[in-house]
């Protein structure tokens, strides 16, 4: 770089050809890392983690495409067009549905951001980590967190909703629909109704489950919703998907004080995705390469309308350390699995098959890895 420097101070003139030649006189006191000299090298691996997932040929191919900027017309269209996707996956008409430059975490604080204010009542259903992680956002927020605590493989009932509704008369509710950390799946019909009856909006937590098990936001009543790109999307991580009803939308644009992040101020996020009707202004620099992704992946869900179980969790087997186990299939067949995670660490694997990665050959081809594991790894001595 700094001999580039140096060959170009001709056509800088004296004054800037003299700053080159400091620049490369100076002794550099951090070398050129030698692992940055080798070529990229990446393990041809079949992800069977809960995500991220392997990408479709058609997404690939899109992550190839030349740069645009973030603000031309065409990218526009392309952020239209991925607004399209959103409210198909999401089986929902809501105007304010867009695509969040971060990953489905980012899309829970733009949620809990935009709708809580310090002091408002917060219900969270807390049966495994993501349960956990909004309330814990919550609490940094400011919010009266309330957690109705179940152990990771529960789910709550309509009575167990109506029981925290009376009791802590919330603004919003926290269900997750997938929660990946333990393989449960939250069944969701009645729920929405349920909250507005007690003037609370709902809040679901797809990330896992979207395009894997059904979901009509409309229709089941949800106020918001969101959901990450790396799962049965199969697109790269680094964005997610989230759309707000009219209900909600109304929370965010009556609230009392700005929210804590501006990066995820949802007034903001709603211009430069054209959800308001107004000129878009310059926010923030998109993700575009990633949105060429995310444009590719919800262009193939509208053509295959994939729906199939996303997660399976196994109990781990009796006197195996789940760690040998993970690592033996990662190291001998190029498979990820994994364990736990938060609530559920030590209990269960986790397989996930996801997308284009649900095929009957990958099923077949984890179930052999785990029964190799077993013959090979060692069990503790009781």
């Amino acid at each position: 770089m700094f001999r580039a420097l140096a060959r170009a101070s001709v056509a800088l003139g004296p004054q800037a050809a003299g700053w080159v030649r400091n620049m490369a006189s100076h002794q550099l006191l951090v070398a050129p890392p030698k692992a940055l000299l080798k070529p990229l090298s990446i393990p041809n691996r079949l992800l069977l983690g809960p995500g991220p997932s392997n990408l479709a040929p058609r997404i690939l191919v899109a992550g190839g495409l030349q740069m645009i900027g973030h603000m031309h017309k065409e990218m526009f269209q392309i952020m239209d067009e991925i607004k399209q996707g959103i409210q198909y996956v999401f089986q929902t008409k809501n105007p304010l549905t867009l695509a969040i430059s971060g990953s489905g975490h980012c899309a829970l604080e733009a949620a809990l951001f935009n709708l809580l204010e310090p002091g408002d009542s917060f219900l969270v259903g807390a049966n495994g980590i993501w349960g956990q992680r909004a309330a814990d956002i919550g609490e940094r927020i400011g919010a009266q967190v309330h957690p109705m605590i179940k152990d990771p493989g529960g789910h709550y009932t309509l009575q167990d909703v109506e029981e925290g509704l009376a009791r802590h008369k919330p603004v919003l509710l926290f269900l997750t629909q997938g929660e990946s950390s333990s393989g449960v799946l939250q069944p969701l019909d009645g729920y929405g109704a349920l909250c507005h009856r007690y003037q609370c909006l709902l809040l679901v937590d797809s990330v896992a489950s979207l395009g894997g098990v059904p979901i009509y936001m409309d229709q089941q009543g949800i106020d918001v919703l969101y959901s990450g790109s790396q799962k049965v999307l199969n697109a790269p991580p680094g964005t997610s998907l989230i759309s707000f009803s009219d209900k909600a939308k109304n929370k965010i644009y009556s609230r009392k004080t700005k929210p804590v992040s501006f990066y995820l101020d949802m007034k903001w996020l709603a211009n430069i995705w054209g959800c308001d009707d107004q000129p878009r202004i310059y926010h923030h620099t998109t993700p575009v390469i990633s949105l060429y992704s995310l444009r590719e992946s919800l262009a193939l869900m509208a053509e295959q309308a994939i729906r199939l179980p996303t997660v399976t969790t196994v109990a781990a087997p009796t006197g195996y350390n789940w760690r040998d186990i993970v690592n033996y299939v990662m190291d001998h067949f190029d498979i990820e699995i994994t364990g736990g995670l938060g609530p559920s660490v030590g209990k269960v694997l986790r397989i996930g098959l996801l997308g284009c990665n649900a095929t009957r050959e990958n099923v077949d081809r984890v179930i052999h890895a785990l029964q190799e594991a077993l013959q090979h790894c060692p069990q503790n001595k009781l």
